[in-house]
Protein backbone atom coordinates (compact mmCIF):
# COMPACT_ATOMS: atom_id res chain seq x y z
CA UNK A 1 0.00 0.00 0.00
CA UNK A 2 2.16 2.60 0.90
CA UNK A 3 4.55 1.77 -2.23
CA UNK A 4 1.57 2.58 -4.40
CA UNK A 5 1.06 5.57 -2.62
CA UNK A 6 4.90 6.69 -3.56
CA UNK A 7 4.10 5.91 -6.28
CA UNK A 8 1.10 7.51 -6.86
CA UNK A 9 2.74 10.26 -5.79
CA UNK A 10 5.54 9.85 -7.87
CA UNK A 11 3.72 10.25 -10.70
CA UNK A 12 1.99 13.08 -9.54
CA UNK A 13 4.86 15.12 -9.17
CA UNK A 14 6.64 13.99 -12.59
CA UNK A 15 3.31 15.26 -14.24
CA UNK A 16 3.30 18.37 -12.29
CA UNK A 17 7.02 19.20 -13.47
CA UNK A 18 6.07 18.21 -17.12
CA UNK A 19 3.37 20.87 -17.08
CA UNK A 20 5.63 23.47 -15.69
CA UNK A 21 8.06 22.77 -17.99
CA UNK A 22 5.56 22.80 -21.13
CA UNK A 23 4.25 26.36 -19.98
CA UNK A 24 7.51 27.68 -19.03
CA UNK A 25 8.55 26.52 -22.75
CA UNK A 26 5.25 28.23 -24.06
CA UNK A 27 5.84 31.43 -22.22
CA UNK A 28 8.79 31.82 -23.94
CA UNK A 29 8.08 31.07 -27.30
CA UNK A 30 4.83 33.70 -26.49
CA UNK A 31 7.65 35.84 -25.28
CA UNK A 32 10.08 35.93 -28.10
CA UNK A 33 7.13 36.39 -30.52
CA UNK A 34 5.97 39.40 -29.32
CA UNK A 35 9.22 40.73 -28.73
CA UNK A 36 9.74 39.77 -32.82
CA UNK A 37 6.72 41.43 -33.31
CA UNK A 38 7.39 44.62 -31.24
CA UNK A 39 10.79 44.90 -32.90
CA UNK A 40 9.76 44.73 -36.18
CA UNK A 41 6.67 47.18 -35.51
CA UNK A 42 9.34 49.74 -34.27
CA UNK A 43 11.57 49.12 -37.26
CA UNK A 44 8.66 49.62 -39.30
CA UNK A 45 7.52 52.97 -37.43
CA UNK A 46 11.29 54.46 -37.41
CA UNK A 47 11.69 53.48 -41.51
CA UNK A 48 8.42 55.69 -42.12
CA UNK A 49 9.66 58.42 -39.38
CA UNK A 50 12.55 58.62 -41.51
CA UNK A 51 11.15 58.53 -45.03
CA UNK A 52 8.96 61.61 -43.82
CA UNK A 53 12.26 63.67 -42.40
CA UNK A 54 14.25 62.66 -45.61
CA UNK A 55 11.90 64.41 -48.17
CA UNK A 56 9.88 66.50 -45.53
CA UNK A 57 12.72 68.59 -43.92
CA UNK A 58 15.30 68.99 -46.77
CA UNK A 59 19.15 69.95 -46.24
CA UNK A 60 21.70 68.52 -43.76
CA UNK A 61 18.73 67.05 -41.22
CA UNK A 62 17.12 65.63 -44.23
CA UNK A 63 21.04 64.38 -45.65
CA UNK A 64 21.29 62.57 -42.27
CA UNK A 65 17.47 60.70 -42.43
CA UNK A 66 18.59 59.52 -46.03
CA UNK A 67 22.07 57.89 -44.64
CA UNK A 68 20.23 56.21 -41.66
CA UNK A 69 17.71 55.18 -44.04
CA UNK A 70 19.94 54.02 -46.41
CA UNK A 71 21.77 51.83 -43.95
CA UNK A 72 18.97 50.29 -42.73
CA UNK A 73 17.77 49.26 -46.04
CA UNK A 74 20.90 47.82 -46.96
CA UNK A 75 21.27 45.77 -43.95
CA UNK A 76 18.42 44.35 -43.59
CA UNK A 77 17.80 43.43 -47.11
CA UNK A 78 21.05 41.38 -47.48
CA UNK A 79 20.06 39.61 -44.27
CA UNK A 80 16.93 38.76 -45.40
CA UNK A 81 18.92 37.60 -48.62
CA UNK A 82 20.94 35.53 -47.02
CA UNK A 83 19.45 33.93 -44.05
CA UNK A 84 16.95 31.71 -45.90
CA UNK A 85 19.36 30.34 -47.83
CA UNK A 86 22.27 29.06 -45.12
CA UNK A 87 20.44 25.79 -44.61
CA UNK A 88 20.91 24.51 -48.41
CA UNK A 89 24.24 26.35 -49.15
CA UNK A 90 27.35 26.75 -46.15
CA UNK A 91 29.25 28.92 -48.43
CA UNK A 92 26.53 31.54 -47.26
CA UNK A 93 27.32 31.01 -43.64
CA UNK A 94 30.84 32.99 -43.95
CA UNK A 95 29.13 35.69 -45.97
CA UNK A 96 26.79 35.97 -42.89
CA UNK A 97 29.14 35.82 -40.56
CA UNK A 98 30.92 39.26 -42.60
CA UNK A 99 27.73 40.77 -42.51
CA UNK A 100 27.24 40.49 -38.67
CA UNK A 101 30.44 42.12 -38.32
CA UNK A 102 29.76 44.74 -40.78
CA UNK A 103 26.00 45.24 -38.96
CA UNK A 104 28.59 46.30 -35.98
CA UNK A 105 30.14 49.35 -37.61
CA UNK A 106 26.45 50.46 -39.28
CA UNK A 107 25.08 50.22 -35.43
CA UNK A 108 27.98 52.68 -34.44
CA UNK A 109 27.51 54.46 -37.66
CA UNK A 110 23.45 54.85 -36.79
CA UNK A 111 24.33 55.98 -33.23
CA UNK A 112 26.60 58.57 -34.54
CA UNK A 113 24.00 59.95 -36.98
CA UNK A 114 20.86 59.46 -34.49
CA UNK A 115 23.16 62.10 -31.78
CA UNK A 116 24.01 64.27 -35.21
CA UNK A 117 20.30 64.55 -36.07
CA UNK A 118 19.58 66.61 -32.22
CA UNK A 119 22.77 69.20 -32.78
CA UNK A 120 21.58 72.58 -32.74
CA UNK A 121 24.29 74.23 -35.11
CA UNK A 122 23.39 73.55 -38.65
CA UNK A 123 26.60 74.21 -39.51
CA UNK A 124 28.19 71.76 -37.72
CA UNK A 125 25.58 69.33 -39.12
CA UNK A 126 26.54 70.26 -42.59
CA UNK A 127 30.44 69.77 -41.91
CA UNK A 128 30.00 66.12 -40.34
CA UNK A 129 27.91 65.37 -43.41
CA UNK A 130 30.70 64.34 -45.63
CA UNK A 131 32.88 61.86 -43.81
CA UNK A 132 29.58 60.42 -42.10
CA UNK A 133 28.24 59.70 -46.15
CA UNK A 134 31.37 58.23 -47.40
CA UNK A 135 31.42 55.74 -44.26
CA UNK A 136 28.19 55.10 -45.09
CA UNK A 137 28.65 54.67 -48.79
CA UNK A 138 31.57 52.17 -47.75
CA UNK A 139 29.41 50.11 -45.28
CA UNK A 140 26.05 49.78 -47.61
CA UNK A 141 28.73 49.10 -50.99
CA UNK A 142 30.31 46.27 -48.78
CA UNK A 143 26.49 44.47 -47.66
CA UNK A 144 24.92 45.64 -51.21
CA UNK A 145 27.73 43.23 -53.04
CA UNK A 146 27.40 40.31 -50.68
CA UNK A 147 23.72 40.35 -51.49
CA UNK A 148 24.32 40.75 -54.86
CA UNK A 149 27.07 37.58 -55.13
CA UNK A 150 24.38 36.02 -53.06
CA UNK A 151 21.60 36.77 -55.57
CA UNK A 152 24.27 35.78 -58.35
CA UNK A 153 24.88 32.37 -56.88
CA UNK A 154 21.08 31.27 -56.47
CA UNK A 155 20.54 32.05 -60.01
CA UNK A 156 23.61 30.52 -61.08
CA UNK A 157 22.38 27.40 -59.73
CA UNK A 158 19.30 27.62 -60.94
CA UNK A 159 20.36 27.82 -64.00
CA UNK A 160 22.57 24.68 -64.00
CA UNK A 161 19.82 22.62 -62.36
CA UNK A 162 17.36 24.09 -65.07
CA UNK A 163 19.67 23.17 -68.29
CA UNK A 164 20.60 19.38 -66.33
CA UNK A 165 16.70 18.73 -65.75
CA UNK A 166 16.59 19.91 -69.72
CA UNK A 167 19.30 17.22 -70.86
CA UNK A 168 17.47 14.67 -68.76
CA UNK A 169 14.12 15.19 -70.39
CA UNK A 170 15.69 15.43 -73.85
CA UNK A 171 17.33 11.86 -72.99
CA UNK A 172 14.34 10.65 -71.76
CA UNK A 173 12.08 11.82 -74.65
CA UNK A 174 14.15 10.07 -76.96
CA UNK A 175 13.73 7.08 -75.32
CA UNK A 176 10.23 7.23 -75.86
CA UNK A 177 10.11 7.77 -79.22
CA UNK A 178 12.25 4.48 -79.96
CA UNK A 179 11.10 1.44 -79.42
CA UNK A 180 12.34 -2.51 -80.40
CA UNK A 181 9.08 -4.60 -81.96
CA UNK A 182 7.87 -7.06 -79.46
CA UNK A 183 9.89 -10.80 -80.40
CA UNK A 184 8.07 -14.05 -78.72
CA UNK A 185 10.16 -15.54 -76.08
CA UNK A 186 12.54 -18.69 -77.32
CA UNK A 187 10.88 -21.04 -75.99
CA UNK A 188 7.58 -20.36 -77.65
CA UNK A 189 7.01 -22.28 -81.04
CA UNK A 190 6.85 -19.86 -84.09
CA UNK A 191 3.76 -20.54 -86.47
CA UNK A 192 4.88 -22.45 -89.50
CA UNK A 193 2.54 -22.33 -93.11
CA UNK A 194 0.56 -25.68 -92.82
CA UNK A 195 1.13 -28.23 -95.56
CA UNK A 196 -1.59 -29.77 -97.45
CA UNK A 197 -2.75 -33.39 -96.27
CA UNK A 198 -2.37 -36.53 -98.71
CA UNK A 199 -1.88 -36.28 -102.26
CA UNK A 200 -3.56 -33.36 -104.44
CA UNK A 201 -6.92 -34.78 -106.02
CA UNK A 202 -6.40 -32.93 -109.40
CA UNK A 203 -9.10 -31.94 -111.33
CA UNK A 204 -12.41 -34.10 -111.32
CA UNK A 205 -14.00 -33.24 -114.55
CA UNK A 206 -10.64 -33.98 -116.63
CA UNK A 207 -10.64 -37.92 -114.97
CA UNK A 208 -14.54 -37.71 -115.88
CA UNK A 209 -13.89 -36.96 -119.40
CA UNK A 210 -10.94 -39.34 -119.79
CA UNK A 211 -8.10 -38.61 -121.87
CA UNK A 212 -8.26 -37.06 -125.17
CA UNK A 213 -7.90 -39.48 -127.97
CA UNK A 214 -4.81 -39.08 -130.56
CA UNK A 215 -5.86 -38.44 -133.83
CA UNK A 216 -3.95 -40.03 -136.98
Amino acid sequence: MNFALALFSLLMVSFVALGVVAAVRTARAVQRGVERTGLQARRVVEETTLKARKYAQPGPVGDVAGLRLSLRTSITGTRETLEPHVASDASLGEALALLARLREHAKDLDAELRILEREPDKSRMAARLPELRERTHRITHSADSLRWAAEDRARQFADDDLAALGRQIEVEAGALRHWAPVTPPEDEPVDKPHKPLGKPMGNPLSKRLGKPKRTA
